[in-house]
């Protein structure tokens, strides 16, 4: 039995606390994708965007469904990597990448990251991939239960990313469908708020994909929309009797496609660059004089003005990152404020500082306050002085030194942590 594509939708949404989208999706019947970026300012949207294009223009030719994909993921990666390699604002730039390809009555899949692959099939939904997350390993070790696992404050730390790293391993996997199934690619900023059973509820209590993915998009924001949220969904029915969806790709990259930066114009300054570097190499080892630049035209208008938009755009962020404070725990265990956002990206790259540190100790709050204190939150700069005064208050008092059991305060001192400004390597503050 040969299945086919009858019905598709496709949904990418900022969210309710970001800025900017750094999300981006591919949906070509017969393949479909979701990308989500990391690397702050604008460099996880051109990473996102690179992932998904580089299945616009894939020819499969003979290739086996997982080969193909494990190629444009594996092409993916060494382009996203080669471009950030090229500037430090780019450096460790990434994207997490989930792809489905729908071949006879088989679906395969390639994925990298946290973004899923769902299964919703006589009502009930099924999760197909596995999560290259911290939380994750510690599950699969038994470490975390499935209910402490679901909730935990650090789930949004990935393993593996397209582009931090030269080299990637990609997961690969085939499924049998069956007509009437629907499949569900997705970013976490619709797992991390929105429960498995309510997904599996929108996608029962809905008339066509097109309402089921309003209303996940919608329950995502209601539960706070901490992080920009993509679905791409699609049913499968038999081949004789169901009518194909039209053909053509959608391919969608927010803020990035606004500011005019594609991917076919990230990957011809990239080659124009190397280019460039590549000849005044050659010039010194001839010790000739540096090649002036030439003159106008349009290609050095639109370089210009993408460079006045990466510009402006990496000063309004900064500018935010000085407006923005939460609390966490320093390395004595003692309750800190922080500026900026709660992540740290790869090579090192921390999106906070430590403003300043209380005399609080962590393990003296009761735990409420001590949730509170480790969620991350962001918040102004009066609301975070204004929870430490209310800590300092309540605080219970230092063990005496002559007591029995005392408690440093820093085993559970550092906990929590949220998705970065769209992917990445996500770790909690740790000065």
């Amino acid at each position: 039995m040969s299945l086919q594509i009858t019905e598709q939708a496709f949904l990418s949404d900022t969210g309710r606390q970001r800025t900017a989208n750094e999300d981006s999706f591919f949906a070509g019947s017969p393949i479909y994708a979701v990308a989500d970026g990391m690397g702050g300012a604008q460099a996880g949207e051109v990473a996102s965007r690179l992932a998904a294009e580089t299945l616009e223009g894939a020819e499969r030719g003979n290739a086996a469904p997982e080969a193909f994909l494990r190629g444009v993921a594996t092409d993916a990666n060494r382009r996203i990597h080669e471009l950030a390699a090229q500037d430090e604002e780019t450096s460790g730039m990434g994207t997490t990448f989930t792809a489905a390809l729908v071949d006879g009555d088989e679906i395969s899949f390639a994925h990298v990251g946290d973004s899923r692959a769902y299964l919703f099939r006589n009502g009930d939904l099924r999760l197909l991939t596995s999560d290259h997350s911290l939380v994750e390993e510690l599950r699969r070790q038994g470490k975390l239960t499935d209910e402490q696992a679901e909730d935990h404050p650090q789930r949004s730390i990935i393993t593996r990313a397209l582009g931090p790293e030269g080299e990637v391993e990609v997961d690969t996997m085939t499924y049998s469908a069956k007509p009437g199934d629907v499949y569900l690619l997705c970013s976490d900023g619709l797992t991390t708020m929105v429960k498995d059973d309510r997904i599996a509820a929108a996608l029962a209590h809905s008339k066509t994909l097109d309402e089921a993915a309003r209303r996940l998009i919608d329950e995502a924001n209601t539960a706070g929309g901490r992080d920009n949220i993509t679905v791409v969904a699609f049913r499968v029915e038999d081949a004789k009797t169901g009518a194909p969806v039209e053909e053509g790709a959608t391919l969608i990259g927010p803020t990035a496609a606004e500011a005019g930066l594609s991917g076919e114009t990230v990957r011809e300054e990239a080659d124009r660059i190397r280019a460039a570097r590549t000849r005044e190499a050659a010039r010194r080892r001839r010790g000739a004089e540096p090649e002036p630049a030439k003159r106008g035209g349009r290609t050095w208008l639109k370089v210009l003005a993408a460079l006045v938009i990466l510009a402006g755009l990496g000063a309004a962020a900064y500018y935010g990152l000085r407006q923005v404070y939460f609390l966490g725990a320093d390395e004595a265990g003692r309750v800190a404020i922080y500026r900026g956002l709660p992540y740290d990206l790869p090579l090192g790259i921390e999106l906070y500082s430590e403003v300043e540190s209380s005399p609080v100790q962590l393990a003296s709050l009761t735990e409420d306050q001590q949730r509170t204190a480790t969620d991350h939150e962001l918040r102004g700069e009066d609301d975070a002085r204004s929870l430490i005064d209310t800590f300092e208050q309540s605080a219970e008092p230092e063990p005496s030194p002559t007591g029995g059991n005392q408690n440093d305060g820093g085993g559970d001192a550092k906990q929590g942590d949220r998705k970065a400004s769209g992917g990445g390597q996500k770790n909690e503050p740790n000065n």
